[in-house]
C-alpha cells in the first residue's frame, strides 16, 4: 500500500490508451470512453498535475473509417490509415478537453525523435514547455512516414520512451486486461492478479502471453517491457484495464488493489544519474576553472559557461562530454546544451551573453544539473 503512495505524490504523468480501448474493438472511436478519460485528465490538472498523454488508434480508426474490416498488412496501406485516423483521433481528445477549458497539442514522434540526442533534447524542450503551459500533449507515433515501426513498434515503448523524455514520476498504461495476471488468463482461467511487481525483473516475461491484440501491435509483454524502460528514470508504472470506473483518479488516489504496479528499483534522479556514469565514451570534453570545478564537486550546481576554459572535441547539443579540473581530473560528466563550436564561442561568458554571442539561447547553462553525474 505504501508503495502506491508515489502515485498520489506524482506531479508528472503520462497516460496510454491502447487500441482496443480507444476504438471500442474497432467499431469506431469510443467518444463516450474518451470524454470520460479526458474528464480524469482534467481533474488531474486541476489538482495541479501535469499530463500527457499517448493515445494509439490512429491506424485503427483509420480502418473504421475507411471501411476496412481487417488490419492490411501493405505498409503504404497502414500510412494510408493513420493518415486518415490521426485527425480523427487528435480531434477527438480536443473536443472533450476543450470542455474542461484545457488546451491540447498534437505531438507525432518516431522512435529515431528519442534516440537522436538532439533531436531528443528538442522534443524534450518542447514538450515540457508544453506542460508549463498547461497544455495536453497528445502523443502518437508517426506512422504515416514510418515503415518499421508500423511493422515492429508499439505504443508502450513510446509510452515509456515519453515518460523518460518528460521525467514523469508516473506512467498509466490502460488496456483491456486488469494487469499482470500470475499466468496466462487465456489458458488459465483461474488467473490472479499481481497487484505489484518489481519492474525489470526478469521472470515476469514468462508469464505474459504471447498473443497480441487484433488492433495492436503489443501485448502484455510490450507493457512489461515499457514498465522496465520506465523505471530507468525511477517512474512508477501501473497497467490497468481502461474500462475500470475512474481508474486515472482512482490510482491518483493510490487505491490498493487496481492494476499491477510496477515499482522502480530506484529514484528518478539516482536512476538517470546511474544512467549517464555508465556511458563509458564521451564526445568532448571541457576544461573548467577551480571555481567551476569546485561548484561541481562541493555544491552539485549546474556549468555555466563563465567556468569553461577550454573547448575539445566536435560533439553535438546532447551528447555525453566529460568536465576536467585544472590538473587534468575528470570531474563530471553530462549532456552538453550546446554542440561544440557554439560552447567554443561562448566558454568564458556569463550567461546573460549567450544570446548576444550566438544570436540564439536554448538554455543558461552549458550542462543542467540533472544531466550530469559527479565522478570525482
Amino acid at each position: 500500500m505504501h508503495r502506491r503512495e508515489a502515485l498520489r505524490t506524482a506531479q508528472r504523468w503520462v497516460v496510454k490508451v491502447g487500441s482496443a480501448l480507444i476504438t471500442d474493438d474497432g467499431r469506431g472511436l469510443a467518444q463516450e470512453q474518451i470524454r470520460a478519460w479526458a474528464d480524469q485528465v482534467a481533474a488531474l490538472r486541476k489538482a495541479g498535475r501535469q499530463v500527457t498523454v499517448v493515445s494509439s488508434g490512429a491506424v485503427a480508426a483509420g480502418m473504421q473509417q475507411l471501411g476496412w474490416r481487417e488490419r492490411p498488412r501493405p505498409v503504404y496501406q497502414l500510412q494510408a490509415a493513420a493518415g486518415v485516423g490521426q485527425s480523427r483521433l487528435v480531434h477527438a481528445w480536443a473536443e472533450e478537453l476543450t470542455g474542461h477549458d484545457l488546451q491540447t497539442a498534437q505531438v507525432l514522434l518516431t522512435h529515431d525523435d528519442l534516440s537522436d540526442r538532439r533531436r531528443y533534447l528538442n522534443a524534450r524542450s518542447a514538450l515540457r514547455e508544453m506542460l508549463r503551459l498547461g497544455v495536453i500533449p497528445v502523443v502518437n507515433e508517426n506512422d504515416t512516414v514510418i515503415t518499421d515501426e508500423i511493422r515492429f513498434g508499439d505504443n508502450d515503448t513510446l509510452a515509456a520512451l515519453v515518460a523518460n523524455l518528460v521525467e514523469a514520476q508516473a506512467l498509466l498504461i490502460l488496456t483491456d486486461q486488469p494487469g499482470l495476471m500470475d499466468r496466462d488468463p487465456r489458458a488459465h482461467p483461474d488467473a490472479r492478479l499481481l497487484e505489484e511487481v518489481r519492474a525489470g525483473d526478469p521472470e515476469l516475461e514468462a508469464l505474459c502471453g504471447a498473443q497480441a491484440g487484433a488492433l495492436g501491435r503489443g501485448g502484455m509483454l510490450t507493457k512489461v517491457r515499457g514498465a522496465a524502460r520506465a523505471a530507468r528514470s525511477g517512474t512508477h508504472t501501473v497497467v490497468v484495464s481502461g474500462r475500470e470506473p475512474r481508474a486515472i483518479q482512482r490510482l491518483a488516489d493510490a487505491e490498493p488493489g487496481l492494476g499491477t504496479l510496477f515499482v522502480p528499483d530506484q529514484e528518478p534522479l539516482v536512476a538517470r544519474k546511474q544512467w549517464l556514469a555508465s556511458h563509458l565514451r564521451t564526445a568532448g570534453r571541457l576544461t573548467l576553472d577551480a571555481g567551476a570545478a569546485r561548484a561541481l564537486r562541493e555544491s552539485g550546481k549546474s556549468l555555466l559557461p563563465v567556468g569553461v576554459v577550454d573547448v575539445a572535441g566536435g560533439f553535438s547539443r546532447g551528447e555525453l562530454v566529460a568536465c576536467i579540473d585544472p590538473q587534468g581530473q575528470e570531474v563530471a560528466r553530462g549532456l552538453v546544451n550546446y554542440g561544440a563550436d557554439d560552447a567554443r564561442a561562448i566558454c568564458g561568458y556569463d550567461s546573460s551573453q549567450i544570446e548576444t554571442v550566438l544570436g540564439y539561447q536554448d538554455e543558461p547553462e552549458l550542462i543542467h544539473r540533472d544531466n550530469m553525474v559527479v565522478m570525482a
